[in-house]
């Protein structure tokens, strides 16, 4: 499994060095360059499933996903007080967040309740479980900064790895299951009278958006990760005139959103994280002024 991880390096290497070679002044800075192909790497690819978290409207869903990494994050550093040493934060974090987007996924296939009503108890729940693990411990020492605000300028060689083979298994994803997802958005009563397998492409696209959530945390934190997915996806749908101009168009707005928010955040020394959504934020302001005035 090492030797299988490893084999990512030389594409990490080459991407590293592209961004060294660039004639900036803040070029010459290592962490500058992995934040760049980090956003390189997950910004295009959150914004792609964006395209379909914004068409299925499971917009709360990846709001609850991110939230649920509190209690994952609160889990990793409560083993390791308690001496375990093989515990991660950033493993538990997935691993709880992944139970819960399953959870999810399953409760609402199997019940007539609202998706929204589904998603509400699965927030509230691990909101809870977050806090209780956290105020019922007194051997918890875990600091949450990282984790709520983001912390992109201290990425390591095993981020790059995870941004670089996660960017290529959702381009893959999508390209394999574009029409198929395309029909369920549109109609998910429709799709499975074509013998779309609806049941497992709920479940894998679940599983996608649970882990560019859990791997956006990096870039934005669990308050802003959501907006990685939603805001380049809704700026694409006010400007786009088909379903596949949707996913170039975020995939650009995505990509200037990650280059200019990373530049605006050294130059102005703010948090990264959130430059990258308020830029994007901006593009989407921009986008629907367009759409405005086109209206007239």
């Amino acid at each position: 499994m090492t030797d299988l991880w490893r084999t990512l390096d030389p594409l990490v290497d080459a991407l590293l060095a592209a961004a060294r070679a660039l004639p900036f002044e803040w070029a010459q800075f290592d962490f500058m360059c992995r934040a760049l192909v980090a956003l390189l790497m997950l910004g295009p690819a959150c914004a792609m499933a964006g395209v379909y978290v914004v068409n299925f409207r499971m917009a709360f869903f990846s709001d609850a996903i991110a939230h649920s990494a509190f209690a994952g994050v609160a889990t990793g550093f409560l083993l390791l007080a308690a001496g375990q040493q093989w515990a991660d934060p950033r493993l538990t974090l997935l691993v709880v967040a992944l139970i819960v987007g399953i959870a999810i996924t399953l409760v609402k296939r199997k019940t007539d309740l609202g998706t929204d009503t589904v998603i509400g108890v699965a927030f509230s729940a691990v909101i809870a479980l977050g806090i209780v693990i956290i105020t019922r411990s007194p051997r918890f020492t875990g600091d949450f900064n990282a984790f709520l605000y983001g912390d992109i300028l201290l990425l390591d060689r095993d981020d790059l790895r995870v941004s670089v083979l996660l960017a290529a298994v959702v381009i893959l994803f999508m390209l394999w299951s574009y029409n198929r997802l395309l029909l369920i958005a549109i109609n998910h009563d429709l799709a499975r009278s074509r013998r779309t397998r609806t049941r497992v492409y709920d479940y894998l696209f679940a599983t996608i958006v649970v882990l560019l959530v859990t791997a956006g945390i990096r870039i934005t934190g669990i308050l802003l990760v959501t907006a990685l997915l939603v805001v380049p996806a809704a700026t694409a749908r006010l400007l786009a005139r088909s379903a596949g101009q949707m996913f170039w168009i975020a995939s650009a707005a995505a990509l200037v959103s990650a280059v200019l928010g990373l530049l605006a955040s050294y130059y102005i020394e703010t948090a990264t994280g959130a430059a990258v959504v308020l830029v994007g934020t901006l593009l989407f302001v921009a986008s629907l002024a367009v759409r405005l005035i086109q209206r007239r």
